[in-house]
């Protein structure tokens, strides 16, 4: 308990019911002893995540474009038991249109680690 016996100030802050039930739930599924140490390491170690929804739902958008043809393109191939050259190409288009925003959220979720 060395630690705790640098720790001589004191910090208040001030929270409504509702935040103080959450921050416990969130401390509860921590596994940590001690609500203290939760907090100090919230604080320290913690991240603040600014999400742009637009960005989400660009992203969500095309998803689902690049998988309704793709589910075109299949059909198309299970009715006429054949597959174009031209829909493999548009398949891979379409997969690098959408693998270029996910590697890019993929770096900025990483650099939170770091």
């Amino acid at each position: 308990m060395k630690d705790e016996k640098k720790r001589t100030l004191y910090l208040k802050v001030r929270v409504s019911p509702e935040e103080m039930a959450a921050i416990k739930k969130k401390f509860e599924n921590s596994g940590m002893s001690s609500l203290s140490g939760f907090v100090r390491a919230m604080v320290f170690e913690g991240y603040i995540v600014h999400i742009d929804e637009n960005e989400l739902k660009r992203l969500t958008v095309l998803a689902n474009n690049i998988a309704n043809n793709i589910n075109q393109i299949a059909h198309r191939a299970n009715v006429t038991n054949k597959v174009y050259k031209e829909d493999i190409e548009e398949i891979k288009e379409l997969g690098d249109k959408l693998w270029r925003p996910l590697m890019f959220l993929h770096t900025k979720v990483a650099q939170l680690k770091h």
